[in-house]
């Protein structure tokens, strides 16, 4: 069960009495301001907590070779990573999750799905997790997020400037970090629900494979690698043909989309099946 608290404005400001001041089901509009070592300074700031996380920063693939200059020509190290930062690897500590965010959260202000530029189906699927009267649990605001900055990404990005330059970044991250296989991840809280996610990941994809069979922007085929055998087997939910699968009895999937779903292939393993086995000879 999840509570908040909703301290007024003649109310003494507490982080350790009420810690928690959003509804887990809306848009985060407070935060508890934090100081340089992380502890509370009991203000309150009108405006969602932005991401703060030390990561690296790609080297760009679209380096022109000038008349005069070498291909190995050292670059300026900009630091911002605070120190972090060398001639081999920078670091940043405000990646674009903010922007992103910010892109996802004015597309969803647009109240007709005709301003969304996605399909059909996928309109269909956001008003469903935004709107429908869940009898069981109700998506969490970071669960339908998670699900909506994907397919911003996939389906909004490419036909936007802005989300054109996003994506041009991550290509260049995969190029730098793993070539030939674009990865992308979204990052969520202990206890938030991730399984919750990947159902709902599964089915915009699945449903509109199924209803538009020539895209390809969209798969019916998965394969979710857990980091043991327990989490392997609690994603059996993710399984349409399981009696206790996520997209029936959490209604993930609207009553007449339940056929569609049903023709997903998914195969769950663990990630010690890609681990090197030991030989020896005999």
């Amino acid at each position: 069960m999840v509570t908040w608290m909703n301290p007024g404005p003649n109310m003494p400001a507490d982080f350790f009495g009420q810690p928690i001041l959003n509804s887990p089901y809306a848009y985060p509009s407070r935060h508890w301001q934090l100081d340089a070592d992380g502890q509370p300074t009991q203000n309150i700031v009108s405006s969602r907590r932005p991401a703060s996380f030390v990561t690296p920063i790609p080297k760009s693939k679209k380096q022109a070779t000038k008349k005069g200059k070498g291909k190995n020509q050292k670059e300026l190290v900009l630091d911002e990573g605070h120190g972090l930062s060398t001639e081999h690897q920078a670091y940043d500590t405000t990646p674009f999750i903010n922007e992103i965010r910010v892109h996802v959260h004015r597309w969803r202000q647009f109240a007709s799905p005709a301003d969304w530029k996605v399909t059909p189906e996928t309109a269909r699927l956001i008003q469903h997790w935004r709107t429908h009267p869940f009898q069981a649990q109700r998506p969490f605001f970071c669960q339908v997020e998670a699900a909506e900055t994907a397919i911003w990404l996939a389906e909004v990005a490419p036909k936007t400037a802005e989300g054109k330059k996003i994506l041009s970044v991550l290509e260049d991250a995969n190029l730098e970090a793993n070539p030939e296989l674009f990865r992308i991840a979204l990052k969520l809280a202990t206890g938030a629900g991730k399984t919750t996610v990947m159902a709902m990941l599964i089915a915009w994809q699945t449903i509109n494979a199924v209803r538009h069979p020539g895209s390809k922007l969209f798969t019916s085929g998965f394969i979710l690698v857990a980091p043991g055998l327990t989490i392997k087997d609690r994603l059996r939910v993710l399984q349409p043909n399981d009696p206790d699968n996520y997209y029936t009895n959490r209604e993930i999937v609207p009553a007449d989309m339940q056929g569609e779903i049903r023709r997903a292939r998914i195969v769950i393993t663990n990630y010690h099946a890609f681990k090197l086995r030991e030989t020896m000879e005999l």
